[in-house]
């Protein structure tokens, strides 16, 4: 397989510094020669330019902070990834959340797109129900068109469908927040989900939901996992996925050979113990991209 590699090092979405050098994290923790070994064809596109938030212009539009910047990185990023040849499997490297408004949009290509949400966090803010006004709690709103005009059209007419989404190891969801996911609609795997189902029943759903879709995009967050699997990001919440959880996820994942696309994020190597959360990131990458125990 084509496989090309994509950084985006922002961390203007997020509340803690560190998640920009995300991308250089995961690259040192040997991503491509990992999915070489796999037998796959790999090429590493650099990185899109992201303004530093001591050169950025805080100005905060309608309560959203960063948010001109954000727009800028999250428009290259699609004209990027949207550009690639049809048989090109994209893996984007963030940087905060905020940057699946352009990795989502860009990987879809126009089509119908499912898209597994594997995070701590349904992300699924508009500027009028965050309590931060912080844009990485926002990118699943927006890519289905609620909230910032500019943000939800990146794009362009393109929208993600709610019920094309399937949210996997949720366990903090703030109060305005959890009544707009009922109200879309959008399929929720929370942690008390996952102790009750597992994951082997909750991947077949998750395929079964999304067999419409014509590509099929994940986007692992690190803090998807529990933190004494992934200690180095920015919001940790205790009592996620287990290392072996994470694994057979993307392995499940792996055996439908309909993932199209994914995203990496939130990896903050500031906050990390020896780059170990980025190891075990590449290693969720090999086991969706082919890697077997036997």
């Amino acid at each position: 397989m084509n496989l090309s590699i994509l950084g985006i090092p922002m961390d203007l979405g997020a509340g803690r510094r560190g998640v920009d050098m995300g991308p250089s994290a995961l690259r040192n923790a040997r991503l491509a020669g990992a999915l070489r070994a796999l037998g796959h064809h790999v090429h590493d596109l650099g990185d899109v330019p992201v303004a530093a938030p001591e050169t950025a212009d805080r100005h905060e539009h309608q309560g959203l902070v960063f948010r001109d910047s954000i727009l800028s990185a999250c428009r290259a990023t699609y004209q990027q990834l949207a550009a690639l040849p049809e048989t090109v499997f994209p893996i984007s490297l963030g940087g905060d959340h905020s940057v699946s408004m352009g990795t989502v949009a860009g990987a879809a290509r126009g089509q119908r797109t499912g898209l597994i949400w594997v995070d701590a966090h349904t992300d699924y803010n508009t500027p009028q129900s965050s309590e931060s006004g912080n844009i990485h709690g926002m990118p699943v709103a927006h890519l289905t068109g609620l909230g910032d005009p500019e943000l939800s059209s990146i794009g362009g007419a393109w929208r993600l469908r709610p019920e094309d989404i399937v949210m996997i190891g949720i366990r903090s969801v703030d109060r305005a927040e959890r009544e707009l996911v009922r109200q879309a609609g959008i399929k929720i795997y929370t942690m008390k989900d996952v102790d009750q189902l597992g994951i082997s029943r909750i991947a077949a759903e998750t395929l079964e939901r999304l067999s419409g879709t014509e590509r099929l995009h994940v986007s692992f967050d690190a803090d998807a996992l529990d933190p004494s699997v992934a200690p180095g990001v920015g919001t940790p919440v205790p009592g996620g996925l287990s290392y072996r959880e994470g694994h057979l996820l993307m392995e499940l994942l792996s055996e439908s050979q309909r993932v199209t696309s994914l995203d990496l994020v939130e990896v903050n190597p500031a906050l990390d113990t020896r780059n170990a959360t980025a190891e075990v990131m590449v290693g969720m990458a090999a086991s969706l991209l082919g890697q077997q125990i036997m």
